[in-house]
């Protein structure tokens, strides 16, 4: 379940970013969501494959390893639809904004 809060933060915080022309890579950092780097790429790289975000690049670096470049992520359709038909964590995502907003 865990894992589903982070997504729906990153596509979150990438649909709020739409509004600016500089996108700040901190809100999406892994220090930022609580998660180790591993995690953090393993998540961008699921939603990347599937569809749900685009305007990061996947960097083969020795092996078959992967890094990430991010350039100015974006939401595609169907993260657009994920964010919206997924009530369930918007409601969460709110309560947890809400929270962190009072701490």
């Amino acid at each position: 379940m865990e894992n589903f809060k982070i997504i729906y933060k990153i596509l979150k915080s990438i649909e709020e970013s739409m509004d600016y022309e500089i996108f700040d890579e901190n809100v999406i950092s892994p220090e930022y969501l609580g998660v180790s780097k591993e995690r953090w790429k393993a998540l961008l790289i699921e939603l990347l494959d599937n569809g749900y975000i685009a305007g990061i690049m996947k960097v083969p670096i020795m092996g078959n390893r992967m890094d990430l470049k991010i350039i100015k992520p974006k939401l595609t359709i169907k993260g657009m639809q994920y964010l919206e038909e997924n009530s369930m964590m918007k409601k969460a995502y709110n309560l947890l904004k809400g929270i962190r907003d009072i701490i």
